[in-house]
């Protein structure tokens, strides 16, 4: 096998996901369950009897997790140039390694390796290494259609963040203003009261501060209440663009369906490319099912 054949079959282990494909479905159940094992490594490691008796286990198993990714993010930036060939392979390979999922697989190495060259404290080791849980977002398409979510919809994020933060700034201006004669201790300054106005507009209701004069309470029952409709508005707005992600990847692969349909059969090509279209779209058998049978009624 040569250079170029090797790294198109590296390319299509790694990268293609075919089911039919024995080693890259059982390289993506490994890779699946390294993730796995390494968070709950990772929780694991907060406890100290476990900790304390199995350090040199962990300590193990950490090196082995981090030179796999290693190896794994390695092939990935050599090999992404199969996927669209261009002459130049460099500035494939940059894009490729600006990308999301490139950037999740460099942090999930660099939370191994930055360990063996700087002394980190061990608190701020585990919350780096938590972060190799983002790359099961490589393995299950919901994961990218929240992110796909979260980029169109990020000026209505942003315009809700917006409100909340206008809405927190009112709130503890306000509760200082009426409580910080009575409980000097705990509203002294409009930082200090931030956190009341954070946990009653969250609807948290924390109950380490809480209001003790009339003007207070009635200050605290407004905020309550409007808290409700501030903090409901990201929902809502996920929500919503769930819902329209979802309508536009049925339409895409009703469009893809319609196309395939034109000749009154389905070839198995059109069907491998209708199979690979819907699970990229993350649609169920169930919708393809309906879809499939709602475009033969008409047609």
């Amino acid at each position: 096998m040569n250079k170029k054949s090797l790294r198109k079959r590296i390319w299509e282990i790694l990268e293609k996901g075919n089911s039919n494909d024995k080693v890259s479905f059982y390289t993506d159940i490994f890779l699946i369950t390294l993730i796995i094992f390494n968070i709950v490594a990772v929780l694991l490691e907060t406890v100290d009897s476990i900790y304390s008796k199995y350090a040199l286990e962990f300590l193990i198993f950490e090196r082995f997790s981090t030179v796999v990714f290693l190896i794994e993010y390695i092939l990935r930036i050599w090999v992404c140039v199969e996927e669209k060939i261009k002459n130049n392979k460099l500035i494939t390979r940059l894009k490729y390694a600006s990308t999301w999922p490139a950037i999740i697989d460099l942090l999930a190495v660099l939370s191994g390796l930055l360990p063996m060259i700087f002394e980190v404290d061990l608190r701020i080791l585990r919350a780096l290494r938590m972060l190799r849980l983002l790359k099961f977002s490589r393995y299950f398409k919901v994961m990218n259609l929240l992110l796909g979510v979260l980029k169109e919809e990020k000026q209505s994020f942003l315009a809700a963040m917006f409100l909340l933060t206008i809405a927190m700034l009112i709130a503890s201006t306000g509760i200082y203003l009426f409580e910080k004669d009575a409980q000097p201790d705990k509203f002294s300054s409009i930082p200090e009261a931030m956190w009341w106005a954070i946990a009653t507009l969250t609807t948290i209701g924390y109950g380490d501060v809480t209001p003790v004069t009339g003007m207070g309470k009635f200050f605290g029952a407004i905020i309550a209440i409007i808290g409700i409709g501030v903090v409901a508005l990201p929902s809502g707005i996920l929500a919503s663009g769930f819902t329209d992600q979802l309508k536009r990847r049925q339409a895409q692969y009703e469009n893809e369906l319609s196309k395939a349909l034109q000749d009154g059969v389905i070839s198995s090509s059109e069907r491998n490319k209708l199979t690979k279209i819907a699970k990229d779209m993350n649609l169920s058998e169930e919708q393809i099912k309906t879809m499939e049978k709602k475009l033969k009624e008409v047609s």
